[in-house]
C-alpha cells in the first residue's frame, strides 16, 4: 500500500504556547499539526485489495447476491461484507484486570426504494445465509424485478493510513508493559495519586463493499486507543484526571507518545482539579482551548449538518445552503482525510472515498454531509460520510474529523482580552438538540480568567447555550489549531463510530455559565 502524505490544516501554524506554564499545561496533548496551506492534500490512489477473509465473494457470488436483493424492484442495493478483530487491556491496582480478544464476521445487504430501506444481516458466509439476507433485504419492494447489476469494477481509494505493524499483530505482553509503564509514572509524579487504571483497545476492520452500479472497494481499517484514569485524593477532596490518544496507528504510535507522556497528563489533570473552587454562575466569555474543547462544535454544530436531518427537515441549518449561519471568522471543514486521523476513512462504509468537505465557509453555510441515500433524495453526490457501527447498522451521514479552520489571533492575545471569564480545556456529557442546537455541556477541566490571566481551576462548571449562536458569537480565533488525539467515539441513533475533533482557541463574546457561584 501506497503512503499518502499527511493532510495539511489550514490555518494551521503549530500550536502556541499561553503565557503561563499552567496555561500551556492546560493545552493538553495534541497530535501533529500541520504546516499552513490552504488547498485539500489527497492522498494517492492504491488498488483495492480484496481481503484474505473474503477471498471466497467473487464477482460472480457478488451478481448472485445483488440479483436477489433487486428481485422485489429496488432502486438499489448494495453488500457490505466485514471482518472486525479486536482486543482488549485494563491494568488496575497495579496488576492485570482484564484481558480479552474477538471477531466478527458477517454481511449486511441493503436495499432502498424510493426513501425506504430495507436491510438484513447475517453472521456468515455461508451461501444460503448471505441468500436469505439478500432475500430479506428486497422485501422493502414490492414489484417486477430491477434490471441486474453493472459490470464490477474495482475501485481506487485513496491511502491516508499505512501501518508497517499493527498492533494486534504484536506480542500481548509489549501492550501490558506500556500499562505497567504508564501505571508506574502516573504514581511517581506525586503520592496523592491513588488510584490508576490504564487501558489498551486495538481493532483490525477489514470491510468489502459491492453495489449494484458496479463498484467495488475494500479497505484495512487499523485503529488503536491508549487510556489513562487517575485519582488524586487530598484530605476530603477527590478529583480524576484522564489522558490518552490513538487513531489509526500501530506500535510506533507510542515511538511519539509515550505512555508516560499520557500518564503524566492525566495526574497533572486530577491535581489540578483538586485546587478547584465553586465556579461562577451567568452570562460570560467563554474561552475554548485548542483540541479537545472542538467536541462543542461537533456536538452543537457537527449534527446539525448532517444531511438525514436536513432532508427531513429536523436540523435548524434545513434549507440554509447559502445563507450566513456563523461569524465570518468561522470556516468549518469535515475532512476524513487526515494522515492517521482516528476518523479518517480510505472509503467510507458504502465505497466513497474519504473526503474534504467544505461546511460552513467564512460564516455561509455551503454544504452538508452525504451518505447515499441522502444525496440520491437532495440530487447531490455522496460526500464520504456514509459510515455504520457495523454490518450488523444500517449507513447514516455520520461526521469523520471535524474542525474549526485557524484564524488570525495569537492565543496569547485572545486571553489579555478577557476580563472575567472561562477557560474551556476539557469536556465531559452533554445533551444537544438537534432541531434547534440548544445544548448543555460539562467542563472536567476549566479555569477562571480574571483580567487577560489563568487564575483559579474551576469545578462543576456546565455550558448552557445553542450551537448556531454560539458560532455567531466568535469574536477572536487562534492561530494555534489542533487536533485531538485519537480518543473520541460519536454516538447517532444507537450506532457508534470513531470521530476526531479539533479547533484553535476561540473566544465566544457570551455563554451561559452554569456554575454554583453568583
Amino acid at each position: 500500500m501506497e503512503t499518502a502524505a499527511p493532510r495539511k490544516i489550514p490555518g494551521s501554524a503549530g500550536r502556541a504556547t499561553l503565557p503561563a506554564a499552567t496555561a500551556t499545561r492546560t493545552l493538553g496533548r495534541m497530535t501533529e499539526v500541520f504546516a499552513q496551506t490552504t488547498q485539500a492534500a489527497p492522498g494517492p490512489k492504491a488498488p483495492s485489495p480484496r481481503p484474505a477473509a473474503f477471498a471466497a465473494i467473487d464477482d460472480s457470488v457478488a451478481r448472485r447476491l445483488l440479483s436477489r436483493a433487486l428481485s422485489r424492484g429496488g432502486d438499489y442495493a448494495d453488500l457490505f461484507f466485514e471482518h472486525t478483530e479486536s482486543a482488549s487491556y485494563v491494568y488496575e491496582d497495579e496488576k492485570v484486570k482484564t484481558v480479552g480478544r474477538g471477531i466478527t464476521l458477517g454481511l449486511g445487504v441493503r436495499v432502498q426504494k424510493g426513501e425506504a430501506t430495507g436491510y438484513a444481516y447475517c453472521e456468515s458466509l455461508d451461501p444460503s445465509m448471505m441468500d436469505e439476507a439478500a432475500l430479506t433485504a428486497a422485501q422493502i419492494a414490492a414489484g417486477e424485478p430491477a434490471p441486474g447489476p453493472s459490470e464490477i469494477q474495482v475501485g481506487t481509494r485513496p491511502s491516508f493510513y499505512d501501518v508497517p505493524v499493527l498492533s494486534l499483530d504484536s506480542p500481548a505482553k509489549d501492550k501490558l508493559d506500556l500499562l505497567r509503564r504508564a501505571d508506574r509514572a502516573a504514581r511517581a509524579v506525586d503520592p496523592r495519586i491513588t488510584k490508576v487504571q490504564c487501558s489498551f483497545v486495538e481493532q483490525r476492520r477489514e470491510l468489502l463493499v459491492l453495489t449494484a452500479d458496479g463498484r467495488r472497494f475494500a479497505d484495512e481499517q487499523p485503529l488503536m486507543r491508549f487510556g489513562v484514569h487517575v485519582v488524586a485524593e487530598s484530605g476530603t477532596k477527590r478529583q480524576g484526571g484522564t489522558g490518552g490518544g490513538g487513531g489509526r496507528y500501530g506500535m510506533d504510535y507510542f515511538l511519539r507518545h509515550p505512555p508516560e507522556e499520557h500518564a503524566r497528563e492525566a495526574a497533572r489533570v486530577a491535581l489540578a482539579m483538586l485546587e478547584a473552587v465553586e465556579a461562577p454562575a451567568g452570562e460570560l466569555e467563554v474561552v475554548l482551548a485548542a483540541g479537545d474543547s472542538g467536541i462543542l462544535l461537533h456536538e452543537a454544530v457537527g449534527h446539525g449538518l448532517e444531511a438525514d436531518f436536513n432532508r427531513k427537515g429536523t436540523s435548524n441549518y434545513a434549507g440554509r445552503i447559502g445563507q450566513p449561519v456563523a461569524s465570518e471568522l468561522c470556516t468549518v471543514v469535515d475532512d476524513g482525510t487526515i494522515s492517521h486521523s482516528r476518523g479518517s476513512i480510505n472509503v467510507d462504509d458504502e465505497g466513497q472515498p474519504g473526503s474534504y468537505n467544505v461546511l460552513i465557509e467564512g460564516g455561509v453555510l455551503r454544504a452538508y454531509m452525504q451518505d447515499h441515500l441522502s444525496a440520491r433524495l437532495l440530487a447531490t453526490s455522496p460526500t464520504g460520510n456514509g459510515r455504520r457501527q457495523s454490518f450488523r447498522h444500517n449507513p447514516l451521514p455520520r461526521m469523520t474529523n471535524t474542525y474549526l479552520l485557524a484564524g488570525p489571533h495569537e492565543p496569547e492575545e485572545i486571553l489579555r482580552s478577557v476580563k472575567r471569564g472561562v477557560f474551556a480545556v476539557r469536556f465531559s456529557g452533554g445533551q444537544v438538540n438537534i432541531s434547534n442546537g440548544d445544548f448543555v455541556f460539562a467542563l472536567t477541566e476549566s479555569y477562571l480568567i480574571e483580567d487577560g490571566k489563568l487564575t483559579t481551576p474551576l469545578k462543576d462548571v456546565q455550558l448552557i447555550g445553542n450551537g448556531p449562536e454560539v458560532l455567531n458569537r466568535v469574536t477572536m480565533l487562534g492561530r494555534d489549531f489542533a487536533l485531538s488525539d485519537g480518543i473520541w467515539t460519536c454516538g447517532k441513533d444507537g450506532q457508534s463510530v470513531p470521530v476526531g475533533i479539533g479547533t484553535p482557541t476561540v473566544k465566544i463574546a457570551a455563554i451561559t455559565v452554569g456554575g454554583t457561584k453568583a
